[in-house]
């Protein structure tokens, strides 16, 4: 029987792989059964850091705020400071205000102390409205 050559398109293919995997060290360079085991493991690892970066940055920005509240007020935390954004409505991000907390802290103080006058407003006034102020007439009674 004669020898058939094989045409050039599973060369093409590992050429493909090799050019992949021309960075890896020793075999995982340069046998195809290695190379195409360690491009899998490669695509899956990037897969899932891409997830992880995300959650490492989040839980570095809330870190970073907690850090610029805690040093200036003992009793405040980073959980009242976003409870209290999302009352009054500001939409600001974690990381705006981590890039706020790095780069200008006075102006993140002014923005929590601007928060924090207007919390305790709010619980003089529901404290007033549940006690009840002498003297004073609640509306809708005679």
């Amino acid at each position: 029987m004669t020898r058939i050559r094989r045409g050039y398109i599973a060369r093409r293919r590992r050429t493909k792989i090799r050019l992949f995997a021309s960075r890896f060290r020793g075999a995982h360079s340069r046998l195809t059964r290695t190379i195409t085991q360690q491009k899998i493991r490669a695509l899956v690892s990037t897969h899932r850091d891409r997830d992880r970066k995300k959650i490492y940055f989040r839980s570095l920005w809330i870190a970073r705020i907690n850090a610029v509240i805690r040093e200036n007020r003992v009793s405040y935390s980073y959980s009242k400071i976003i409870n209290d954004l999302h009352k009054r409505q500001l939409l600001l991000n974690r990381k705006i205000l981590a890039q706020i907390a790095i780069s200008n802290r006075n102006c993140l103080d002014m923005i929590f102390n601007e928060i924090i006058i207007k919390n305790k407003e709010s619980e003089k006034i529901r404290r007033n409205d549940l006690t009840g102020v002498p003297g004073e007439k609640t509306p809708g009674k005679k």
